[in-house]
């Protein structure tokens, strides 16, 4: 972690994903507009809030495309360009695709910024897509007030390969393969309240790629997959539940955070995500009486680059979250689990 000259955090309004719109400001915006029906060709389109559009080609391909972008949760240029890049990259995944190509999408004050952070964070993305095995193919970049980096991504599956997230049956287990905390480290660090420790988690996490969803998208036991995000674990199971006609329910003491999160988040530290998710969804979950909000704090805490919530088969759970293990995720965890009901979360 180096120190900028500007700290990039200071100049944008807020970070990462933290910056989405609230889940149903975004509903409002959605309402009106024309349907995908008529394109036959198209899996996947606005209908659930999925991870990605799906476009059939054949028989035997689709194509994914997504896009992602955000400004500075940190202040170090590389390691915002490698979140950024890390989370965009993640909607491929999450849809059970391997991404081949991406395309960036840059808007910086260059009257604040020297050319050399907006350099750091272009490599910073491309050195994540190296990781992943795509180029940085192209992309666009304009003048704006505030810093904004991020991807459009396009990847490739097979039809029999597509997960989304409304194909969770009761029955199922649930598994989250990332610790929750991103935004209430990122709250913590915009004060300067982050240790060196938690911040190297942080990157740890954000950085790390959610290719083992391409892998699992192999497995017919695994029905559904949507990554966590912006809206928290609570709003991206809300949208699994609504899309599959369930309702999930979740373990609080088997959800895994990140080392510090529980003591930043009693401390104080949040983002003002936290609130907006719980104002748009809060009345389709619900909570333990003795539930302190701080607690609430975390399962509604934005995350960026967070991890893959998975709907699977609860008879080839255990294995598959070893698998998950065992490749590089070491905060996967059973979490709960899926049954008949009305679309909700209701968290024990």
């Amino acid at each position: 972690m180096s120190a900028p000259l500007v700290r990039l955090t200071d100049l944008a309004h807020g970070g990462g994903c933290g910056c989405k719109l609230a889940p149903s400001v975004l509903q409002q915006l959605l309402a009106n507009q024309p349907h995908a029906a008529p394109y036959a060709q198209l899996l996947v389109g606005t209908e659930t809030g999925d991870d990605a559009a799906v476009w059939q080609v054949d028989d035997k391909t689709c194509i994914i495309a997504t896009t992602d972008f955000f400004m500075p949760m940190v202040d170090d240029p590389r390691d915002f360009g490698r979140i950024a890049a890390a989370n965009a990259i993640s909607d491929v995944y999450a849809m059970g695709g391997k991404p081949i190509m991406a395309l960036a999408i840059l808007g910086m004050p260059l009257d604040k910024l020297p050319v050399e952070a907006v350099r750091a964070i272009l490599q910073g993305g491309a050195s994540v897509c190296a990781e992943a095995g795509i180029p940085v193919a192209g992309g666009h970049s304009i003048d704006s007030p505030e810093p904004i980096y991020g991807l459009a991504v396009i990847g490739l599956t097979s039809p029999g390969h597509v997960r989304r997230n409304s194909g969770a049956k009761p029955g199922d287990a649930l598994i989250l393969t990332k610790g929750i905390g991103v935004g209430i480290y990122s709250a913590a660090f915009k004060k300067r309240a982050l240790s060196k420790e938690a911040y190297d988690e942080l990157i740890a996490s954000t950085t790390l790629l959610n290719h083992i969803g391409a892998r699992l998208a192999e497995n017919a036991d695994v029905h559904a997959m949507t990554d966590v995000t912006g809206f928290g674990l609570l709003g991206h199971g809300l949208e699994m539940a609504r899309g599959s006609g369930v309702r999930l329910e979740i373990s609080l003491d088997r959800v895994p955070f990140f080392t510090d999160a529980a003591a930043l988040a009693e401390a104080g530290f949040a983002t003002g995500a936290s609130g907006r998710n719980w104002t748009s969804y809060g009345s389709a979950v619900e909570l333990p009486a003795t539930l302190a909000p701080w607690q609430r704090t975390l399962l509604t805490d934005p995350q960026t680059s967070g991890g893959l919530l998975i709907s699977c088969a609860a008879e080839r759970a255990e294995a598959i979250a070893a698998e998950i293990t065992a490749a590089g995720y070491p905060f996967a965890r059973m979490i709960g689990n899926v049954v008949a009901g009305q679309p909700s979360i209701r968290v024990s």
